[in-house]
């Protein structure tokens, strides 16, 4: 593989005067972090790995935050329609860093489309160095929904997927909703978990070098219970690493576009008989566009944070067919079909709107990640170590969140880690907002206007495997930002009180919001479902970020 380059906002050989405004920007993030020139080091070494902390304190080092997108869609997915390159040009276009080309499985994918998208991804990546591509496959999870698959170059990521993709994709194996098998849900249940599992092998015997996975969309149709999103997270912890917060297909409800019944996200679904009868009619549709399970403060996965351990979110485009865009699929040359070639023909222009729900990579869902080096091992051990904040509509163009010890002088701890503290101890939460400094993809100039701090007890693992309430989970502190421009940093003091606890962000641009789905007095002003078939996602932008953990000594 070529060697990697650095990205041009990071690269000092670059002038200021070839980068476009984002690129000066993100530069001015990287110099403020103290890490722009020789210190924001090339290649793709791992992060330090987190080591239990028996003294008290922490120290995370200084961090700049790659912007991605783990869920990407090509010709080589059966239902998509763009080329490898539209969907490569379009990311670098909108500020992408790294991508993921996580392709549906398929048969016609696993024997032909997974090798002939490898080569394009192998000459893309020699061709333009400071583009992270990582493949990757869109899992059909036995008994469940899908979830992002992919690995770090080497010469056995291919082969990795197409394996995974025959040994274990529930739709190949006839195990998910609408199959004859999905019934057996015992057997299908299992099967997900062993190929976590057989991941988590392949990446210690060094088969791959690294492999992660995150679950799709998951509340979208009710059929990713509580207790197996537990399992999976359980098998491999340092494999299955989170969900999607917000799903892609966000100008689905764009008004006048799709129809009266539309909701941001696809988000259209009734309970099926595969759906976990445990879920509220209300969990089916999105919040500011959000993921139910996300959006509830108190929720599902504040109930998994509660138990003291990381899972994180993401965001991203799902994009299959870009809204207003006048693609339309090729037609197949006679005796040719997805499954004896793993490929769509190209798509053809149309100079007429075709139907869509999506944006492109990075015009409007955008997950950072943080990271002390620029390459894919970097990206993934990021991702891993759960620094991770996302935003829609460019809503930010920085954060960087730091837990310290009100004695200590360091730098303390950031997204996904955790401080250890002694039991009544003062401690302080650091939150470096940078606002938009240009219009986004839109034309508007997006301007926070309030940031939530949320904080929730850890009680450790819950006794019932199926829980989605978090009851000690609520925001605890809200900060009126509106107006305030540039760089600033809130400081919000805490207490450590007698158990140990976790605190996450949120923040909007304050258009729409109201109480909670577990009421006002937990969450007095959260993200709310929009109006079927009126959803403009420009108009409702919020950033989440993952948690930060307080563990107390003695508790």
């Amino acid at each position: 593989m070529t060697e990697q380059q650095l990205p041009s906002w990071a690269d000092p050989s670059v002038s200021p005067a070839d980068l476009d405004p984002q690129g000066l920007s993100r530069r001015g993030l990287l110099r403020g972090a103290g890490l722009f020139g020789a210190a924001f080091a090339l290649g793709g070494a791992a992060l330090p790995a987190e080591a239990a902390q028996q003294r008290l304190g922490g120290d995370d080092p200084r961090l700049a935050y790659l912007v991605g997108d783990h869920h990407i869609h090509s010709v080589y997915s059966h239902d998509a329609k763009y080329t490898f390159s539209q969907q490569a040009r379009a990311a670098a276009k909108y500020g992408l860093d790294w991508m993921v080309f996580n392709e549906h499985s398929n048969f016609g994918h696993a024997a032909y489309g997974a090798k002939l998208e490898h080569a394009e991804i192998v000459k893309a990546r020699a061709e333009n160095p400071r583009q992270l591509i990582f493949q990757g496959l869109e899992w059909y999870i036995p008994a469940a929904e899908h979830c992002t698959v992919f690995a770090a170059p080497g010469p056995h990521e291919t082969d990795l997927l197409t394996q995974f993709e025959l040994a274990y994709d529930g739709k190949l194996l006839g195990y998910t909703e609408g199959s004859a098998g999905a019934t057996d849900t015992a057997r299908n249940e299992a099967h997900a978990v062993k190929a976590i599992k057989w991941l988590a092998e392949q990446r210690r015997s060094g088969y791959v070098d690294d492999v992660l996975v995150i679950a799709n969309h998951p509340l979208r149709l009710g059929i990713d219970s509580p207790h197996e999103m537990r399992n999976w997270r359980d098998a491999a912890p340092e494999i299955m690493i989170g969900m999607e917060g917000a799903p892609g297909a966000q100008g689905a409800a764009l008004p006048g576009w799709r129809g009266a019944t539309s909701i941001r996200g696809e988000y259209e679904n009734k309970p099926s008989a595969q759906s976990w009868a445990g879920y509220p009619a209300e969990a089916y549709v999105t919040y500011g566009g959000f993921d139910w399970a996300t959006a509830t403060v108190g929720g599902l996965w504040d109930a998994m944070l509660a138990e003291g351990r990381l899972f994180s979110i993401t965001t991203n485009s799902d994009n299959h067919r870009t809204v207003f865009d006048t693609w339309k699929n090729g037609d197949w040359p006679a005796g040719q079909n997805f499954d004896n070639t793993g490929k769509l023909p190209d798509p053809v222009n149309t100079d007429t709107p075709q139907p869509g729900s999506d944006f492109w990579p990075g015009e409007f869902s955008r997950t950072h990640v943080g990271v002390t080096r620029y390459g894919y091992r970097a990206v993934m051990a990021g991702l891993r170590a759960g620094r991770v904040w996302l935003d829609h509509g460019h809503l930010l163009d920085g954060l960087d969140v730091r837990l310290k010890r009100d004695c200590d002088a360091g730098r303390g701890v950031t997204l996904g880690g955790r401080l250890r503290v002694r039991k009544g101890e003062k401690i302080s939460l650091y939150v470096t907002v940078t606002t938009a400094s240009r219009p986004n993809p839109q034309g508007i100039l997006p301007e926070l206007a309030h940031v939530d701090v949320i904080r929730g007890a850890v009680r450790g693992a819950s006794a019932d495997r199926d829980s989605w309430q978090a009851p000690d989970t609520k925001v605890v502190r809200t900060k009126d930002v509106s107006g305030r421009k540039g760089t600033y940093t809130l400081r919000i003091p805490l207490t450590a009180g007698d158990e140990s606890f976790y605190v996450r962000l949120r923040g909007s641009d304050g258009n729409r919001h109201g109480a909670g789905y577990l009421g006002a007095s937990i969450d007095p002003h959260g993200p709310i479902p929009h109006t079927p078939g009126d959803g403009d996602p420009w108009a409702d932008t919020w950033f989440y970020s993952n948690p930060v953990f307080v563990d107390v000594a003695g508790a």
